[in-house]
């Protein structure tokens, strides 16, 4: 086979990676993250269930693919209108999710089963935390600097503010018409916002 022949093999198969993932979303918001099985997803791409299977092995194999992708997307949004990411953009993902909710049940389920055994995602969800930790830290230092409110360090923080997202996201799953996801992110923000460095009271 000729390395022009290898070329297009590798393009044909992540178009086909891509067409599964976006099936699987669209079988995400029909009928949920648990109401998805690979064999509605291969119906739904025009392929065999042992088909699917040669591009993700499991269901949760699969299920990672589409939260990585969603973790593309985000990225994507972010940058989209600037390279200067800020606070203020995070609501921007945030109002996203509202309108997938599949895709954020997806997320929840799997990031809390990934925390106990081998599970298939727990290095999926554990490089991720370690990477956005380490994010959310860097935008953090650059917009309110060294020290936040209540003397916070950015590196101390970036997990609250993880904690606050992943969590407002759990609550709005669960009571929808009671909990506005992106106004709750937007109060936390006003309250992390609030007290400038140059507020903070002294020792």
């Amino acid at each position: 086979m000729t390395e022009r022949q290898r070329g297009g093999r590798a393009v044909k198969a992540e178009a086909r990676r891509e067409a599964i993932l976006d099936a699987t979303m669209a079988e995400i918001a029909e009928r949920g993250y648990r109401g998805t099985t690979l064999a509605a997803v291969a119906e739904r791409v025009g392929l065999t269930q042992p088909g699917l299977l040669h591009h993700f092995p499991s269901k949760e194999h699969l299920l990672i693919g589409v939260l990585d992708a969603r973790d593309r997307w985000d990225a994507a949004a972010l940058l989209a209108n600037s390279t200067d990411v800020r606070l203020s953009h995070l609501e921007q993902i945030v109002e996203f999710n509202a309108d997938r909710p599949g895709v954020v049940q997806t997320f929840t389920a799997l990031a809390a089963e990934s925390a106990t055994g081998q599970h298939p995602a727990r290095e999926f969800f554990t490089e991720r935390y370690a990477s956005v930790r380490v994010g959310m830290a860097e935008l953090l230092r650059a917009e309110l600097g060294d020290r936040l409110a209540g003397g916070l360090t950015p590196e101390q923080a970036a997990p609250l503010l993880i904690a606050v997202i992943d969590g407002i996201q759990i609550q709005w799953l669960l009571a929808p018409d009671e909990v506005d996801m992106p106004a709750a992110f937007r109060n936390f923000l006003a309250l992390l916002t609030a007290m400038t460095p140059s507020e903070h009271p002294t020792a």
